[in-house]
């Protein structure tokens, strides 16, 4: 058995660090995810176990590796990991923050300007029935420049949105527990509100906060009737933080006029009738999938396996 497993295929760089060091490891080469019961096999000697968001590590895979030492995740989140149980053990766990907020802002800003003029539905019409020529009031959408973003989660992700969106003459607005300072609101040119107020003056929401106890559920069927008939929905957090029955409820009942999905309440399951809806955008959680962010995360988490070894304290320890 090595001493580091990798519960995904990541960037190659990640191997190489490793490799560099001098340390064994190994990895789940196969398709798909790794089952609890193949984890659970391969990890009786694993001091560092690599995993990603979509690998759950409960205290059953803990104690299935007596002598771990650190989870590494693979993803600025970490609600894939029991970090409380982690701690109780003495077992660091780290995330990979900072290096997704190009890639989930860039995304973010993608899908706010796709679904306000409505390029993914006007890519399907060209797929499928085409259309009959230019017309006056054919496809219409909406223009962003003078039109209201309320960001729910002004960190560095909500931050950069902010910076782009401003680049579309949109007046930013955001809420969140803690004001910004002035110097940082004035970079994002932005402007603290309530939640009730940034909902109801808001022609675009967009949801950048972290999953908790506090934050799941935050946006359903109130903050739905608080909306304006022709608000859309933007989610490039987690899933978990909208009520998705209620979400369905206020599109089909044209509460919202749209919605884009990055991250879904029960994922990778997304709910059959989101798909019907030609105002709902869809994309396989791939908010800092770019080459630039993985090699980056790969490099963190090598690196702190590298320290584990070294007796040294990793970067980014959550618990």
């Amino acid at each position: 058995m090595a001493d580091v497993y990798l519960c995904a295929q990541l960037p190659t760089n990640a191997t190489a660090i490793l490799a560099q060091a001098g340390i064994s490891y190994d990895a789940f080469n196969q398709s798909g995810l790794i089952t609890k019961e193949e984890l659970i096999n391969q990890i009786h000697s694993t001091k560092v176990l690599i995993t990603s968001l979509s690998t759950n590590i409960d205290q059953e895979v803990i104690d299935a590796a007596p002598q771990l030492k650190l989870i590494a995740n693979f993803g600025a989140g970490f609600n894939n990991i029991d970090v409380k149980y982690a701690r109780q053990k003495n077992i660091a766990v780290t995330n990979t923050p900072f290096v997704s907020t190009t890639s989930t802002a860039e995304l973010t800003a993608g899908l706010i300007i796709a679904l306000s003029r409505r390029i993914v539905e006007g890519d399907q019409v060209m797929r499928t029935t085409g259309f009959s020529g230019w017309a006056p009031l054919y496809f219409l959408g909406h223009e962003l420049a003078g039109k209201t973003l309320g960001i729910i989660g002004m960190g560095g992700i909500g931050q950069g949105v902010a910076k782009r969106m401003h680049a579309f003459d949109m007046n930013i607005i955001y809420t969140q527990r803690h004001q910004l300072d002035p110097t940082a609101e004035a970079q994002c040119s932005a402007a603290f509100v309530s939640q009730t107020e940034l909902l109801q003056r808001a022609d675009v929401v967009t949801i950048h906060a972290p999953l908790s106890d506090t934050t799941h559920h935050l946006i359903g069927a109130q903050q739905f009737a608080q909306m304006k008939p022709n608000a859309v929905l933007i989610n490039a957090a987690r899933g978990p933080i909208i009520d998705e029955a209620a979400l369905l409820t206020a599109l089909t009942r044209q509460q919202i006029a749209g919605a884009a999905l990055d991250v879904y309440e029960a994922e990778p399951h997304v709910a059959d009738q989101f798909k019907a809806l030609t105002n709902v955008i869809l994309t396989p959680h791939i908010g800092n999938a770019t080459i630039e962010a993985r090699k980056a995360m790969a490099s963190i988490v090598a690196n702190n396996a590298v320290a584990i070894f070294k007796g040294q304290s990793p970067k980014y320890i959550v618990n």
